[in-house]
């Protein structure tokens, strides 16, 4: 097997047909695994993966399974499910509500097979009306919290300072060896996530992503950022279903990633903790307000 791509779904009716669709093209003669996990969804995703997989054209070198969960597990384990069970040389780590442009596959392939020394190979993200999105950062700091708190990263988009975090001096259009792309769209070599290991699954839904970037970089490989190869990204759509429950996870994540790299001065991982618990429950209660507020036919 040449490629295993994982899916991980979760009321992706809307997306994932278009998504399966895309990577049938670009794998086009590659021997290719799709292992779709579904995470319980109440909507027609089950229906759209299995008539995907029934009916593929025999012209695509291509074995569909589907694992379905009786209960939502979380991102992170479910994505392990689906490594488990990959028998591909090089698996592909993709979002449902991404489409992957042609050629992007056979790009990130060739990164890979040229520089023995990349462990992860990602594209360039883009939105539907083709701007580029800023899907790279640098491993977060304690300092960048205080920074978005204040808001600086936002006074100072391109500074490497106070928009280190979210990489605001970089344009997002240029190649280089980068920290931590967004898990939207990852590749790597087989024997990299045999060295790693799978995702930690104390970050169930967001930062297993950076948390295993991490550790592939302090294994001492590189990880390449490559803007000729694109990917649409439909930002978010999953995430905005359970808004408020993202926010707290997001947050809680962030706080164990602190915990889990930041050893000097662990009291200040527990002020840090403390300050993104009160932004936490502020924006969640925000967002239940204005939510309330354009629900109510006031606005």
């Amino acid at each position: 097997m040449d490629l295993s791509c994982i899916i991980v779904t979760y009321n992706s009716a809307g997306q994932i047909r278009n998504c399966l669709q895309s990577i049938l093209r670009d794998a086009a003669g590659l021997e290719t695994q799709i292992i779709l996990i579904d995470n319980d969804s109440t909507d027609d995703t089950l229906a759209v993966i299995t008539e995907a997989a029934e009916a593929q054209s025999p012209q695509y070198s291509v074995q569909i399974s589907i694992i379905k969960n009786r209960e939502n597990v979380g991102f992170t384990r479910a994505l392990n499910q689906g490594m488990v069970q990959a028998a591909g040389a090089y698996l592909l780590v993709l979002n449902p509500d991404t489409e992957v442009k042609e050629g992007a596959i056979g790009i990130l392939l060739a990164q890979l097979n040229q520089n023995r020394e990349c462990g992860v190979a990602a594209p360039q993200l883009r939105n539907t009306n083709g701007t580029i999105q800023a899907s790279c950062r640098r491993f977060p700091q304690r300092s960048d919290v205080l920074f978005e708190l204040l808001g600086l990263s936002y006074l100072f988009p391109k500074s490497k300072r106070f928009n280190r975090w979210k990489m605001g001096d970089f344009d997002h259009d240029s190649a280089r060896s980068v920290e931590q792309p967004q898990g939207a769209c990852l590749l790597f070599p087989r024997h990299v996530l045999d060295e790693i290991g799978l995702w930690d699954v104390r970050f169930p839904m967001f930062f297993s992503d950076v948390d295993w970037c991490k550790r592939v970089k302090q294994a001492g490989y590189d990880i390449l950022f490559v803007p000729s190869a694109v990917v649409i990204h439909h930002q978010g759509s999953s995430i905005r279903q359970k808004r408020a429950q993202m926010i707290w996870t997001s947050h809680r994540s962030f706080y164990s990633y602190f915990k889990k790299y930041e050893q000097k001065f662990p009291i200040a991982n527990e002020i840090y903790g403390s300050i993104l618990w009160v932004t936490a429950a502020t924006r969640i209660l925000v967002y239940n307000m204005v939510g309330r507020w354009f629900h109510s036919g006031t606005r």
